[in-house]
């Protein structure tokens, strides 16, 4: 479970490092990330992607986090993922948009492409 400060560090404007398998090499990627009010990392992705091929109901996931405000005061996170939907996951990637980025819509969506939100339930978090 994330404690208040872990959730404000993952709400704040920080780019989280998520970290998975990729078929037996590591993988690590910048996300833009939140927490739902269950307390769920947030992550939205296009299906394809490494991310979407490897973060598959029940995949472990590893993510961290630093506070923008002092980049020496992080938080980690190691979890599973507990959900994929494509429903309404045009709108999280706007909302996330919003967040890092101040517009109303995602500028970067290509044509054809799907997008993924995906769902992590916290496991073991720290916060440095």
């Amino acid at each position: 479970m994330l404690d208040e400060e872990a959730a404000r560090i993952l709400r704040s404007k920080s780019f989280a490092h998520l970290a998975l398998d990729d078929e037996g090499s590591p993988h690590v990627s910048p996300v833009w990330v939140d927490v739902d009010d269950h307390g769920l990392v947030v992550v939205n992705t296009a299906e394809g992607r490494v991310k979407s091929r490897r973060l598959a109901v029940g995949s472990p996931v590893a993510l961290s986090a630093a506070d923008p405000e002092n980049p020496y005061h992080y938080v980690g996170v190691r979890g599973r993922v507990v959900k994929r939907t494509n429903e309404g996951a045009d709108a999280v990637i706007d909302r996330l948009a919003n967040k890092y980025l101040g517009v109303d819509s995602y500028p970067y969506r290509q044509p054809g492409e799907r997008r993924v939100t995906i769902l992590i339930e916290p496991e073991r978090v720290f916060v440095n």
